[in-house]
């Protein structure tokens, strides 16, 4: 029996009974049951760290996951969704570093890495509830109890198959390399993860002179904003073909060699300095200086405290002269070993420890943080005369992504992959990806692609999955474990577990003599573990090595657009240096979810609500679709405003359960007072002569068309308006045009075939609209379903609207010309409706007459079959149809697209602009024709000017009227005159 539906829905109560329903029958593992045996579509989760709550980024992701898997299976194919969490790396570590206060590698020690990894594993599942909890709430079906976690010693297996296969292609390489190195969390980090976190900051500016030792009176002047890297200084470098300058400063009385073309850095005016000498930097190369300090003068031995040369050196920026602290800059590091000042056996001129600290060896600053020494070198600098100029200078500078903290550049002997050697492979296979939105593929993750470096892997860190090397003391024997059972064999011992507390301790024998080989202290940096998921969650290939292999690539995955430095660019480069292919076919990528006032969302500033609360006011349904419809899932940024959901509940959830509340009604009643049992057979339904009838179930088709299209192209930005603009023809024109037939005011036959369409547009708008939102649909269904001729659902489980397929285009209900002639009666009356508003005359005032003018007779012809619903909307007397625009003194004039034609026109184009307002009535018809005019010379057309009919009141006899028009119709009201 149907049920009455109350006036009144509390939309986030009513999802909470939907949770409940869906517990009760199982419904997920249910609906995994019925589509076993159809072909897979393969989807990857992208695992997120179960140490802080789920935020709106996650959500979104989450929701445009939960959309096309729940479309997939409702097309036909078999969709698993495994939850994955990230468990390893700094996220974990740094938590437990802030908790037990410790700073550096030597507290762990002397905690012991047994006690320190024990500690992270109990926080790694910390907030899995409250996700748990999030992401269900959010109607999201994914699969929590066959999840995976990069810490189960089945998926670190993998990681360290994936490993050995890399390191047995030759892929794998140690060296030292100038790297991204965060003090906070004591490891360096990869290329891609130093550019996640950008902050302007205030650093100091410091001009530094360098006296030369053949004339100790001249001296060479540098710039830089690391004074911390001065102590360290080996070398300064200039480019051997730019102009230099000797000059005396009139003010010091100094004589100063810098890059001429960079005397605005230190000097105002001309007057300020002299020029002595022009030469080209080339001829500086060689010159010795005397050292700003003599920590390492020894290495003057091997060359150093010399001006070398490089083309790196720019005239964009400092004085033209680029102080050298070659373990501190890649830069520099490169230069140094070009001019054999350091060599790769050299021993480090690196005075900084993991926590970034000055070592023993700068005596003057020992034991202070480096950013915290600039001051004390720039005084020092300062007392030694050899500081020109201080003050600060503003910049862009990386921060540590997990430990917001400021990075520094610092040379680490660290295990590299190499990727530059696959850059063409890697632009090869993403081009066989299908991104959504393109420019992404493109642009953004294109250009990064093409300067891809090779990628550190290495983190000098405990808890994450040891890197399988296992290495004797002058590192001439290496090992490669690619296994728990090849491990076993070689070291005898048994293993349960591969953190570094369980096989830290374990020796292999040396094959070469060289006693026992211990393994390498480092850890996988997470990103390899995340990159590596696709083959370790599946514990390939050690287990489900054919399910993989026929599932792989993956159909589907989806993340924010700040995973092209991350999660899709390490899938991309395990997968190509795995298999020689692209490890996805299709990705969705979403922009960033801001706060209201456009700035990043924080808990320390609250400038956002909380989901939770958002999710308890609104329901899931209305944050789902808020989100979905929105610039967001088209890579662009997201302002979040909580009145924006709020809207989405009141403009299209509210009024599509209006209708479906007033279907119910209407049911109900036939069947109390006519005692008529409403039952709905596709296949048995008659044809409605009346044309809206036909109109919406074209309309609905035509949808559904639309939606197959564009939901297999993965453009849920183009689907959710079109969507959206259904439930607003469907309650503001259908629901409102045919009340009274849907009452039975024109008789008990016309009224089943008006509830027959309703009941039919409402079903297959919820089929359509279920993976979007899936709570309001399954409500609706639940009452639907039993309206429904069980004569027509043989042999189907019905239980739920997310066991049905979405429905088939029916082409034999497609009118295209019906369609047309209901759109032109909307503009109708909307214009219509306008002018009353201009003029403030409400609907309940009649009005004598309503004129149409349009161009069409054929147009004119459709408004004249829907003559009545024009009467009735508008409430007007009568309806004049005409073609004739002179009569009525309606005439075309042209504006010119300022923004397009500015730019291409320049100077010209105030004169064109003018000319184009100039224009009469006839001559923009025949360009209304052709499609180009020309004007002042320049070739015009349909994008270069906008047409516009206005109104000429002169015109005799139609002063009385009042007008408006869009680009088709003209419409003309009586002016003021209320009958």
């Amino acid at each position: 029996m149907v049920q009455q539906v109350p006036e009144n829905i509390n939309f986030p109560a009513e999802e909470e009974k939907i949770l409940e329903f869906w517990t009760k029958f199982n419904c997920f593992q249910e609906c995994l049951k019925q589509s076993k045996h159809k072909p897979k579509f393969t989807f990857y989760d992208g695992p997120p760290f179960a140490t802080g709550l789920p935020h709106y980024g996650h959500i979104l992701a989450g929701t445009i996951k939960d959309i096309v898997t729940r479309y997939a299976h409702q097309s036909g194919f078999h969709v698993d969704r495994r939850f994955g969490w990230d468990c390893h790396g700094l996220p974990v570590e740094y938590e437990i570093d802030k908790t037990l206060g410790i700073r550096g590698p030597e507290d762990v020690a002397k905690m012991g890495i047994t006690e320190y990894n024990s500690q992270c594993r109990a926080i790694v599942m910390r907030y899995s509830t409250e996700w748990k909890s999030t992401v269900t709430r959010l109607g999201r079906w994914i699969d929590f109890d066959n999840d995976y976690k990069t810490l189960y010693p089945e998926f670190m297996e993998s990681v360290w198959w994936v490993f050995k296969q890399l390191y047995d292609k030759g892929l794998v390489y140690r060296g030292v390399k100038v790297m991204p190195f965060s003090t906070a969390c004591n490891t360096p980090l990869s290329n891609f993860e130093s550019h996640q976190n950008y902050k302007d900051v205030q650093d100091p500016s410091v001009f530094v002179t360098f006296p030369l030792e053949e004339d100790e009176t001249v001296s060479l002047v540098a710039w830089t904003t690391t004074p911390w890297t001065l102590p360290s200084n080996l070398a300064v470098c200039v480019n051997p073909e730019m102009q230099y300058v000797k000059i005396k400063d009139v003010a010091r009385g100094k004589l100063l060699i810098l890059m001429e073309a960079r005397l605005s850095a230190l000097y105002k005016l001309e007057s300020d300095y002299e020029i002595l000498e022009r030469f080209p930097g080339a001829y500086l190369k060689g010159k010795k200086y005397r050292p700003l300090f003599d920590y390492f003068v020894k290495c003057k031995e091997n060359g150093a405290f010399t001006v070398l040369v490089d083309n790196y050196v720019k005239e964009e920026e400092g004085t033209g002269v680029v102080h050298q602290a070659p373990y501190f800059g890649a830069d520099d590091y490169r230069v140094c070993m070009d001019f054999n000042i350091i060599r790769k056996d050299s021993l480090p001129v690196c005075p900084v420890d993991a926590s970034g600290c000055f070592t023993a060896e700068v005596t003057h600053f020992a034991g202070q943080y480096v950013k915290d020494a600039d001051k004390s070198i720039i005084r020092t600098l300062k007392e030694q005369g050899r500081l020109l100029v201080a003050s600060t200078f503003t910049h862009s500078y990386p921060f540590c992504w997990r430990s917001d903290t400021p990075l520094i550049y610092k040379a680490v002997p660290s295990w590299f992959v190499r990727v530059e050697n696959m850059v063409d492979q890697l632009l090869r296979n993403n081009d066989l990806c299908y991104w959504v939105p393109e420019f992404v593929r493109e642009k953004r993750f294109g250009n990064w692609l093409k300067d891809a470096r090779d990628w550190a892997i290495s983190r000098n860190r405990y808890w994450g999955t040891p890197i399988p090397l296992w290495v004797s003391d002058d590192f001439e024997e290496v090992v490669c474990i690619g296994s728990v059972a090849e491990l076993e064999e070689l070291s005898g011992a048994k293993i349960t577990d591969l953190h570094r507390e369980s096989i830290d301790h374990l020796t292999i024998p040396s094959r070469c003599g060289k006693g026992s080989l211990h393994r390498i202290s480092e850890v996988f940096d997470c990103w390899f573990e995340s990159g590596s998921m696709p083959y370790a969650q599946v514990h390939y290939p050690f287990e489900n090595k054919r399910e993989f292999e026929d599932a792989f690539p993956a159909d589907f995955i989806a993340e924010g657009i700040d995973q092209t430095r991350g999660w899709f660019y390490t899938l991309l480069v395990l997968a190509t240096a795995l298999f020689g292919q692209p490890p996805f076919k299709n990705v969705i990528v979403n922009g960033l979810i801001l706060a209201s006032d456009g700035q990043k969302m924080s808990k320390r500033k609250k400038n956002y609500p909380d989901p939770v609360s958002i999710l308890q006011k609104y329901g899931a349904d209305a944050l789902r679709l808020y989100l979905i419809n929105s610039p967001v899932v088209r890579a662009e940024n997201l302002r979040f405003k909580e009145e924006g959901v709020r809207d989405v509940l009141k403009d299209v959830l509210l009024p599509w359960y209006n209708a479906y509340r007033f279907f119910i009604q209407n049911v109900v009643r036939l069947q109390k007072e006519e005692e008529i049992e409403f039952l709905y057979n596709e296949s048995t339904v008659r044809k409605s002569p009346n044309i809206t009838d036909q109109w919406i179930l074209s309309f609905m088709q035509s949808l559904i068309g639309f939606f197959e299209t564009e939901m297999a192209a993965y453009r849920l930005y183009t689907v959710v308006p079109r969507l959206v603009k259904f439930v607003d023809i469907l309650t503001n024109w259908y629901v409102r045009m045919n009340r009274r037939r849907l009452k039975g005011e024109n008789g008990m036959e016309d009224c089943v075939m008006a509830l027959e369409t309703l009941f039919s547009v409402l079903l297959s708008l919820c089929r359509l609209m279920a993976p979007y939102t899936p709570f309001l649909t399954e409500l609706m269904y639940q009452n639907l379903k039993v309206l429904i001729d069980p004569v027509s659902v043989q042999d189907k489980d019905t239980l739920s609207i997310h066991y049905l397929m979405l429905p088939r285009v029916r082409e034999e209900l497609i009118d295209k010309k019906t369609e047309s002639a209901i759109s032109r009666m909307q503009s109708v009356i909307e214009l219509g409706r306008v002018i009353r508003d201009r003029k403030t005359i409400p609907i309940k005032y009649p009005l004598k007459e309503i004129v149409v003018i349009h161009q069409d007779p054929e147009a004119l012809k459709d408004i004249k079959s829907l003559e009545k619903y024009v009467i009735e909307e508008l409430n007007v007397r009568k309806v004049t149809l005409s073609t004739d625009k002179n009569k009525y003194g309606i005439r075309l004039r042209a504006e010119p697209d300022h923004m397009v034609l500015g730019k291409r026109l320049k100077g010209a184009f105030k004169a064109v602009m003018t000319s184009i307002k100039q224009l009469s009535s006839e001559e923009l018809e025949q360009f209304q024709k052709t499609g180009t005019i020309v004007v002042e010379g320049h070739e015009l057309h349909d994008e270069d000017i906008r047409l516009m009919y206005t109104f000429d009141q002169a015109t005799g006899g139609t002063a009385q009227f009042e007008a408006h028009s869009d680009a088709q119709v003209n419409e003309m009201m009586p002016n003021l005159q209320v009958l």
